[in-house]
């Protein structure tokens, strides 16, 4: 009987290009391929250990000499809401929450734009087509569901229209939100905070202990309330540990504070099915 084994992730290098949270920095990414029956796997292991997916890419921070990207995750068993969150709960109380399988639809793209177009209409993603768009949601080699959240229409006798959309990752510890938008004349709302406080909720439901945010950069504006779901942890030179005082992590990046890319990717762990005999 032959046997196949799975081919041994391969990892690399982004050339450096300007920093989108911290000006006058450059960032650089290490990355591989999520693709076959293991992919799964793959992206458990190196979630835990840092990375995060964009479609059938999994990645981290590799910076020369800044280390202030840390993935961050809520520790779901000792969350308590606070004062203001468990106000913005009952401010979206009725809303309805919908998880289906990661398929993009006009009404998505729609709301997508709105968001673009109020909230980041200089970044990266400003220039995003629907088929872009489709590619960003459907294109996942792993289990992933869109999350759409609806509300009663503003016109009486209207029905329901969406309200927010995250695309999330299931892992085998947690959910992971790969991204999110809201519409952006509900402000008000706080629709970002009510999006992942329902996912708490999801995660603490089906028994799973972490919600992953992606990146907490401190010193970014547009990262800061990341650092407002308490219990926090962020992955810290090679290990997850509690957020502490988030202003303990704004220093100046030292020259040595990175090790050369050939010893990190040495560290990495992977899943025992792509060890011989696995």
């Amino acid at each position: 009987m032959r046997h196949t084994l799975p081919v041994t992730p391969q990892f690399y290098v982004t050339a450096p290009q300007p920093c989108p949270y911290l000006e006058g920095r450059l960032e650089r990414k290490l990355f591989t391929a999520l693709d076959g029956d293991n992919a799964g796997q793959l992206n458990d292991t190196l979630s835990k250990q840092g990375f995060r997916r964009s479609q059938n890419v999994i990645y981290r921070p590799a910076c020369s000499d800044c280390a202030a990207c840390m993935s961050a995750r809520i520790r779901v068993a000792d969350f308590r809401p606070s004062r203001n969150q468990r106000k913005i709960l009952k401010r979206n109380a009725a809303l309805s929450r919908e998880a289906n399988r990661p398929w993009a639809t006009d009404e998505q793209y729609a709301l997508f734009r709105r968001y673009l177009d109020s909230r980041h209409a200089d970044g990266g993603m400003a220039d995003m087509d629907i088929f872009e768009f489709a590619a960003m949601i459907e294109e996942t080699p792993v289990l992933s569901r869109v999350v759409e959240y609806d509300a009663p229409a503003a016109e009486p006798g209207g029905g329901r229209e969406l309200a927010a959309v995250c695309l999330t990752d299931v892992l085998d510890d947690g959910l992971s939100l790969v991204y999110s938008f809201f519409d952006p004349d509900r402000a008000r709302d706080s629709l970002g905070t009510h999006v992942i406080l329902d996912h708490v909720e999801m995660a603490r439901e089906a028994g799973l202990p972490y919600v992953y945010l992606g990146y907490w950069v401190p010193g970014s504006p547009k990262m800061d309330y990341k650092a407002r779901f308490r219990p926090l942890e962020v992955y810290h030179r090679g290990a997850w540990q509690d957020i502490g005082p988030p202003e303990r992590h704004v220093a100046p990046p030292h020259p040595l504070t990175n090790e050369p890319i050939a010893q990190q990717v040495a560290r990495i762990s992977l899943p025992d099915s792509f060890a011989p005999g696995g």
